[in-house]
């Protein structure tokens, strides 16, 4: 049976939660910033992991942005096919939740319309809107806020296959030991491996989606992102950028099937403000 859904809900969804990505950070990131406290050895380390605990609180008693940087909007949108939208035009409803979003909620507006020209569209639009067709009736939106600070010291690597495992954790150390103190750590670390060009880029930016302390399914990925959290954290980078054994507080990995000839490896870096909302309509 289909299910008729107003786009204008839509649009509410996305507004509020936009707003709510950038004053609040997700339980799990929380737990996780308090539990980075208790572990950093280092003195400095340790103070800088508090501030930011307290520049939290403050955040969400204030009603004011975690981070200057309120980001580009990214919307991972899970459409159930037995979803039938009305009232309009999807894309449209998801820019407009955007745009309220941002104006109504006097947050930092960071896009330019052309990437040459670097004209400001004033409401943070367009969003960047990736859709997938999965089974049932229902609807599940993601709001990921994504500063450009992390999103800078991104890479991606196509690997050979010859390179294997040991390739794909030297791509992710190289990507976090050349970002230093510019993606703002403590980071999750996002990475994507297989699929083509694209794929293993979209497989990254979902790894940042992913609650902090779930791990991947498959026993040797599981296995791999503990093994990555390790070494990350054993480069010495630390809160701030300033020395430290707390670099990351997670090694998120997605994987998906990829050519013979080809080992694509995304690393996607997000900042301790990695803002992520979910909802299901």
């Amino acid at each position: 049976m289909i299910r008729e859904i107003g786009v204008d809900e839509l649009t509410r969804q996305i507004r509020e939660m936009c707003i709510q990505a950038n004053h609040f950070l997700s339980e799990d990131m929380v737990r996780a910033m308090k539990e980075a406290a208790q572990k950093e050895q280092d003195p400095l380390g340790k103070k800088i992991l508090q501030q930011l605990e307290e520049n939290l609180a403050v955040a969400a008693e204030e009603q004011i942005p975690i981070c200057q940087d309120t980001g580009m909007a990214v919307i991972f949108l899970e459409i159930g096919q037995d979803v039938h939208f009305t009232g309009g035009d999807l894309g449209a409803a998801v820019e407009e939740g955007v745009r309220q979003g941002y104006t109504e909620g006097y947050l930092r507006k960071s896009v330019v319309g052309d990437p040459l020209i670097r004209e400001n569209t004033r409401d943070n639009t367009p969003a960047v809107l990736h859709t997938s067709i999965v089974p049932g009736d229902q609807v599940t939106i993601t709001v990921a806020p994504k500063g450009f600070g992390s999103e800078n010291m991104s890479r991606i690597f196509m690997l050979k296959p010859a390179q294997g495992v040991e390739g794909v954790k030297k791509a992710i150390l190289d990507t976090v030991r050349e970002a230093g103190p510019n993606a703002c750590p403590p980071l999750v670390v996002g990475v994507g491996i297989g699929g083509t060009f694209e794929k293993a880029a979209l497989l990254s930016k979902q790894a940042l989606t992913r609650p902090v302390g779930e791990h991947a399914k498959e026993e040797h990925i599981r296995s791999l992102e503990e093994e990555m959290l390790e070494k990350v954290n054993g480069l010495g980078i630390g809160p701030g950028g300033l020395g430290g054994n707390v670099t990351a507080l997670a090694v998120n990995i997605n994987t998906y099937a990829t050519h013979i000839a080809g080992l694509p490896v995304a690393v996607n870096l997000c900042c301790h403000v990695d803002r992520h909302v979910k909802r299901v309509i």
